[in-house]
C-alpha cells in the first residue's frame, strides 16, 4: 500500500480535516465490541465527556477556552494513568481540525519524530492542515530525543502534547520544558467512575448496553473504588466481568475473579511512591501513629521494597527522634531484621510496630540540624587549623613546634573536665552547633551540659568557661 506523503498518521491516510467546531465521534459507524476494547470505545469524543478535570476543562477554564479556539499551546499533560491525557490530546487534534500523529516513547525515537516532522511539512504545504504530535510516556525520551522535538516545537511545524506519568521538573530538560506549558490532571473521582460504568452497561452503540447485563449499584460503587482514580482500569474490569456474566447477571464472584489483588497507585521510581513516602515520613514526625500505620502498609501491600522501608524508618529514627529516644533506632533495625528473616507478611508486623513507636516517640531533631550548621561553618570558614594544644605529639620535633602543649587530659581534672579547655579553631570559639531539647532523654543531655558551663542554649559565647 503507498502511503500518502502528506499524511500525519504513521501508519496510514490522515482523515479530512474537520471544522472546529464539529463534536461529533470520530467514526460515525458503532465500534465492534469483539475487536476494540471497551475502553476505547468509551473514550470521551467531546471536551463534555472528560471525567474529572473540571480545574482544565470546566466551561471558564483557561484551557478549555484555548481548546475551543483552536490555538491550544504545545503542552505536556502530567498525571496518573486512566486520567484523560491520550483523551484530551484527541480532542484537541478534533477540535482544531489537526491532523493526529501519535508516537510511544518506548518504541519511538529520533528517526520517528522526523518523519513526522516531514509529513507535517508536506500537508502543510498541500493543504494548509496543522498536525499535533501526540507522544505518550514522553518522559521516556533521552536528552537528546526530547531535543529533536525543540525546533520543530518552537517554528510551528509541529503542535505538541507529551503525556507522562513523571514529574516533568525531574523528567524532562529545561530546553523541552520552557517551550511547553504543563497542565496537571487529577485521579478521576471515584463517582465519576461509577457514572462512566452506568454509562457503558446502558450504551448500546459504545457500550455494553446490547448484551443487557445487570450489576448491582453497589458493586458499580465498589469498582469504581478500587479502580483507585484510574477510569481505564475501571472499564477494563467491567469488560472482563461482562464476559463472565452468567444469564445477563455479573456476579460478586466474576468480579472478585477479575479484580484480584487491586494494584494500588504505586510506581518504583514514580512521584507516588516519593509522595507516599514523604506522607510517611512526616507522619511520623507529626506524631500520628494512624497515618503512619495507614501509608506503610499501604507502600507494603502496593509492591514497595520492605528493605527500603526498613531504611527509611531508621533513617527517621535519627533525623527526627534522635536524641530524644535514643534505644528507638536500634529497635527500628531489629524490627528490619525480623522482617528480613520472617519474610512476608509475618515480618509486616515488624515494620508496623515501630512505625508506630516512632510517631508515638518524643521527637529532636537537634543531631540533624549540627549536622547542617557545622556543615555550613565548614563551606563558610574552609580548612581552619587544628589549634596546637590539640594536636598529636609524637616525636621531639612536633613536641618542639609547640605540638599537644598545653593540653589538659581531662580524667585527671576534677569531675573528670578540664574546665576553660577549648576544642575548636580559634576562627570558630564560641559557635554553638548542637542545641539540645527538652525532650525524652535529651534533657539529660542538655543538663550535664548546663552543668559543665557549657551554656547548650546559647549560640554565642566562651567555650568550657565556668559555671
Amino acid at each position: 500500500m503507498t502511503r500518502d506523503p502528506g499524511s500525519g498518521d504513521l501508519f496510514g491516510d490522515a482523515p479530512a480535516p474537520r471544522a472546529p467546531e464539529v463534536a461529533e465521534p470520530r467514526n460515525a459507524a458503532p465500534l465492534s465490541r469483539t475487536s476494540v476494547p471497551l475502553a476505547e470505545r468509551m473514550r470521551p469524543r467531546r471536551l463534555d465527556e472528560v471525567l474529572g478535570q473540571a480545574h482544565l476543562l470546566g466551561p471558564e477554564a483557561a484551557l478549555r477556552r484555548a481548546i475551543e479556539a483552536g490555538k491550544t499551546p504545545s503542552m505536556i499533560l502530567w498525571g496518573p494513568p486512566g486520567s484523560g491525557k491520550t483523551t484530551i490530546a484527541r480532542v484537541v487534534a478534533d477540535t482544531g481540525a489537526l491532523a493526529f500523529a501519535t508516537l510511544s516513547a518506548v518504541l519511538a525515537g529520533v528517526k520517528e519524530v522526523r518523519a513526522v516532522v516531514e509529513q507535517a511539512r508536506a500537508r502543510r504545504a498541500a493543504k494548509g492542515q496543522g498536525t499535533l504530535l501526540f507522544i505518550d510516556e514522553i518522559h521516556r525520551f533521552n536528552k537528546a530525543q526530547q531535543d529533536a522535538l525543540l525546533p520543530h516545537v518552537e517554528d510551528g511545524t509541529l503542535r505538541f502534547i507529551g503525556a507522562t506519568t513523571e514529574n516533568p521538573s525531574f523528567a524532562l530538560n529545561s530546553a523541552l520544558l520552557s517551550r511547553l506549558r504543563v497542565y496537571r490532571l487529577q485521579p478521576v473521582p471515584a463517582d465519576a467512575i461509577a457514572e462512566l460504568l452506568r454509562q457503558a452497561l446502558a450504551d448500546s452503540g459504545r457500550g455494553l448496553g446490547e448484551m443487557a447485563l445487570h450489576l448491582d449499584d453497589e458493586w458499580i460503587e465498589r469498582l469504581a473504588k478500587a479502580a483507585d482514580g484510574d477510569a481505564r482500569r475501571a472499564l477494563n474490569w467491567l469488560e472482563t466481568a461482562a464476559d463472565l456474566a452468567v444469564d445477563g447477571v455479573i456476579t460478586p464472584d466474576s468480579l472478585r475473579a477479575v479484580m484480584g489483588s487491586q494494584s494500588l497507585q504505586f510506581d518504583r521510581q514514580g512521584d507516588a511512591f516519593y509522595d507516599q513516602i514523604s506522607a510517611l515520613h512526616k507522619s511520623v514526625r507529626g506524631s500520628d501513629p494512624d497515618a503512619a500505620a495507614y501509608w506503610l502498609v499501604r507502600m507494603l501491600d502496593a509492591g514497595c521494597d520492605p528493605g527500603y522501608l526498613g531504611r527509611r524508618l531508621l533513617r527517621m529514627a535519627y533525623e527526627d527522634i534522635g536524641l530524644a529516644e535514643t534505644g528507638l533506632a536500634s529497635r527500628v533495625l531489629a524490627a528490619w531484621e525480623t522482617l528480613e528473616r520472617l519474610g512476608r507478611p509475618e515480618g509486616d508486623l515488624a515494620l508496623v510496630q515501630v512505625a508506630v513507636e516512632l510517631a508515638c516517640a518524643p521527637k529532636s531533631n537537634s543531631a540533624y540540624a549540627a549536622l547542617g550548621a557545622v556543615r555550613a561553618a565548614i563551606a563558610d570558614s574552609g580548612s581552619l587549623p587544628v589549634p596546637l594544644h590539640l594536636r598529636n605529639a609524637p616525636t621531639d620535633l612536633m613536641r618542639a613546634e609547640g605540638f599537644g602543649a598545653g593540653y589538659r587530659y581531662d580524667h585527671d581534672e576534677p569531675d573528670g573536665f578540664a574546665r576553660g579547655q577549648t576544642y575548636l579553631p580559634e576562627g570558630l570559639l564560641g559557635r554553638r552547633f548542637y542545641q539540645p531539647r527538652e525532650e525524652g532523654t535529651e534533657r539529660a543531655l542538655a543538663d550535664r551540659l548546663a552543668k559543665l558551663g557549657r551554656d547548650p542554649k546559647s549560640g554565642a559565647g566562651g567555650e568550657g568557661g565556668e559555671p
